[in-house]
């Protein structure tokens, strides 16, 4: 299995996700059409809502414990189970990113970044038909101020009642608080492996 875990079938799955590791190819570019004829000018598109916009659950954002609950919680289910995305959406500031380390072939590594919008619609076909479930098995909490640092270690599984996880690492989680609430700032992941399995100190909460 390839070790891309927000957190399966050719695809990484961390916190949350699971995020598809093939590589992206660039398209030829057509060769240019001759001019047409004017059309009537489109419609204007619908903004995208901005993630602020979404009205979050008060024990969702109250605190630090609360939005990294509702971060694991939201994303794990049972295949075919749909994921309330508009929960998700309303823990992330509108700047929100989530990003994965995964490894090349090579032996180098690859930071893969993408914003909520982006997360969800990889995901949602995927959960479809896996199942996935990711628990907080411990963490380590830096704070300063309206800002908070989470390094939250994630055990990842096909079923709730799994015995063992398939795959483990770690959640780096930046939040902040506007004075009314948490917001997701980023989510950083990077799973273990037989090269780097995770120490002692991060398989503990301090």
């Amino acid at each position: 299995m390839k070790r891309w875990t927000l957190v399966a079938v050719a695809i990484a799955v961390a916190v949350g996700g699971i995020y598809s590791a093939k590589a992206q190819t660039a398209a030829t570019p057509a060769t240019p059409a001759p001019p047409a004829a004017a059309a009537a000018p489109a419609a204007p598109a619908t903004p995208a809502v901005p993630a602020s916009n979404y009205q979050a659950r008060s024990a969702d954002v109250e605190s630090v414990d609360g939005i990294v609950a509702a971060l694991y919680d939201v994303i794990s289910g049972p295949a075919g189970k749909p994921r309330d995305w508009d929960r998700m959406r309303s823990l992330f500031a509108p700047e929100g990113r989530l990003m994965a380390v995964g490894a090349r072939p090579d032996g180098s590594f690859v930071l893969r970044g993408m914003g909520v919008e982006d997360y969800i619609a990889r995901n949602t076909k995927a959960f479809a038909s896996v199942g996935f479930f990711e628990r907080e098995a411990a963490r380590t909490t830096e704070t300063f101020g309206q800002i908070v640092h989470v390094f939250s270690t994630y055990e990842s599984r096909h079923a709730a009642g799994d015995a063992k996880p398939f795959q483990r690492g770690i959640n780096s989680i930046q939040l902040y608080n506007d004075g009314k609430r948490w917001w997701v700032v980023n989510v950083l992941w990077r799973a273990e492996d037989e090269r780097l399995p995770l120490p002692d100190r991060y398989l503990s909460s301090h």
